[in-house]
């Protein structure tokens, strides 16, 4: 396999490579192959728990993955490139997912995202330099009563308005964010 400590060096993420030596993460990956490889349907799994040990799928990943599981590296990258969940370059620790499914869109979700793009500095799909925020799309999160919805990791946001975008970003970067969801519920 090639070198995997540049992989985790420049991850920047919160995963397990930020404190593991290239020999774990190899053995961690050969573990998830020897835990899947034989299991129906264990491809899409195997992917998960690879994504979450390194925090992202890096070719020398797939390429890993492929050899492990005797399938073509083309046919274990179309799964990662066909699934959205899966990402082929390290995540901001905040992913933030604006909804333009049909409800959030006819309520402001296009306004909400360039709001994003502009106060964030990036377009669908990057991550800023610091790694703090990953900017994503996403078609629907089943929430449209409450739309527009933006989730930021796992916590679901509703009836967000483009002015508040910048105070909402400076609320996640404090730590406030998440205790407002929390109260909310």
């Amino acid at each position: 396999m090639t070198d995997l400590s540049t992989t985790a060096a420049s991850c920047g993420c919160e995963c397990a490579c930020n404190s593991s030596s290239e020999a774990e993460l190899a053995a961690g990956l050969d573990a998830i192959i020897g835990e899947y490889r034989d299991k129906p349907g264990g491809l899409i799994p195997a992917l998960q728990t690879a994504q979450a040990l390194f925090g992202y799928l890096p070719e020398t990943v797939i390429r890993k993955i492929a050899d492990g599981f005797g399938k073509p590296v083309s046919e274990v990258a179309g799964v990662v490139t066909f699934y959205s969940f899966f990402t082929l370059h390290p995540r901001g620790k905040f992913v933030v997912r604006v909804c333009l499914g049909t409800a959030c869109y006819v309520r402001g979700g296009k306004e909400v995202l360039d709001a994003f793009k502009k106060k964030l500095e990036i377009d669908v799909g990057e991550t800023t330099p610091d790694r703090m925020f990953s900017l994503e799309v996403g078609r629907c999160f089943g929430a449209c009563g409450m739309a527009p919805v933006v989730m930021v990791n796992d916590d679901v946001h509703q009836r967000v308005k483009p002015a508040l975008v910048g105070e909402m970003v400076n609320q996640i970067l404090s730590g406030t964010v998440a205790a407002k969801v929390k109260e909310n519920a």
